[in-house]
Formats: C-alpha cells, sequence, structure tokens
C-alpha cells in the first residue's frame, strides 16, 4: 500500500532563518577533486567517482561519485551518490551571518539554475550558528531553495526506521534569538538601614 506523504513547508525567511543565502555560490566556478574522470567535452557532461569532493564557492559537496552536467548558459547540474551504507553530503555558508546550512542523503541533486538542493532518502537538513547546532529536520525527501531559505519535507517508506516506524517527518527548531534584556540596576537600602561594605580580608571580624 502506498504511504501517504506528509508535506511540511517552512518559511524559514520569516522565522529560523533571517538572513539568505549566499548569492553568489551559483556563480562560482566549481572545482572537482576525485579519484577517476570521465569527461565527454561534445554533451558537456563530467563523471567523479571515488571520494569525490566538490568545492563551489561556500559549497562542499562529497559523494562516492558526482555526475555533472553544464548547460550552454554555463548553469551546472550534480547527482551526488553516496557509497552503500554512508550519506552524500551538503554544506553552505548563509550570506551575512555567521550561520551554515548542511545537508545529507542518499542521493544529492544540486541544481545551479534554480539554485536549488534536494536531499534524497534518510534525508536530513541542519542549520548552525557556528558551530553548534540550532536546527534539524529529517524525512524521505528534502527540497532546499537558496534563494527565499524555505524548505520541503516529504515524508514516506524510505523515511522509516527503528525508531520512526511510520516514517514521519522530524524537526527540531530552534526560536529565534531574543535581545538580552539589561538586568535592574540593585534596590537603595531602606531609609534608616546601616550601609553595607565589603570585608577588608578573609575572616575580618569587627573588634
Amino acid at each position: 500500500m502506498k504511504t501517504t506523504a506528509c508535506l511540511l513547508t517552512l518559511a524559514l525567511a520569516l522565522t529560523v532563518l533571517p538572513a539568505s543565502a549566499e548569492k553568489t555560490d551559483r556563480d562560482m566556478p566549481m572545482n572537482a577533486e576525485s579519484d577517476a574522470l570521465r569527461y565527454d567535452d561534445l554533451n558537456q557532461t563530467s563523471v567523479f567517482t571515488g571520494n569525490v569532493v566538490i568545492t563551489k564557492g561556500t559549497i562542499i559537496i562529497r559523494g562516492a561519485r558526482v555526475d555533472v552536467r553544464q548547460d550552454p548558459e554555463g548553469y551546472q547540474f550534480a547527482i551526488v551518490t553516496a557509497a552503500p551504507d554512508k550519506l552524500a553530503f551538503y554544506r553552505k555558508k548563509r550570506d551575512g551571518v555567521d550561520e551554515f546550512i548542511e545537508g545529507e542523503g542518499e542521493r544529492i541533486e544540486y541544481d545551479s539554475r534554480a539554485d536549488t538542493v534536494k536531499f534524497i532518502k534518510r534525508a536530513i537538513l541542519r542549520r548552525y550558528q557556528g558551530a553548534t547546532l540550532a536546527d534539524e529536520t529529517t524525512g524521505d525527501i528534502i527540497v532546499y531553495d537558496n534563494p527565499t531559505d524555505v524548505f520541503t519535507v516529504d515524508s514516506g517508506s524510505l523515511n522509516r526506521s527503528v525508531t520512526n516506524p511510520n516514517g514521519r517527518v522530524r524537526a527540531l527548531l530552534a526560536p529565534r534569538n531574543r535581545a538580552t534584556v539589561p538586568a535592574p540596576p540593585p534596590a537603595a537600602p531602606a531609609a534608616g538601614a546601616p550601609a553595607l561594605k565589603p570585608s577588608r580580608a578573609l575572616g575580618d571580624e569587627k573588634k
């Protein structure tokens, strides 16, 4: 029986993610390292295999295999595949704040034209404030839109586990930082009360 999917849409630009993602990453050159490469100049495709690491501006992508296609306008489309029993990895810095978006999945699809990234099967999306984990969401498929900071999460059979037998979406969302409230000044002593004086030495006693 087909599992009914649950769709969760979070407008993060108005909630936990106030700043926009880095806008220049999509226009940066893509650099790759791998154990092997097959390049097709006619079709503008590249297949990287073996411990693949790709960087593009602040973006970092890691996987066992990455298939990249480039369109005539120079936009890149990448499909990242994880090694067996592993997860592919994606990381990106957010613009104007010390925050990072990280995601994992058995398969990751990156589209530089639309500036979106999709995490498929055992998908996880996290937001870090510096080195501190602020938010974490898990689901069957997670699609993150960089220009709007909106992501959608789809639940289903692929998200089932021993601790989550129904495969439901799970999210941990930290509250927005609140302005620090200044501490009230110390209360003045009551009229006629003796003023307190600090001791000049440990064990100082009145003689």
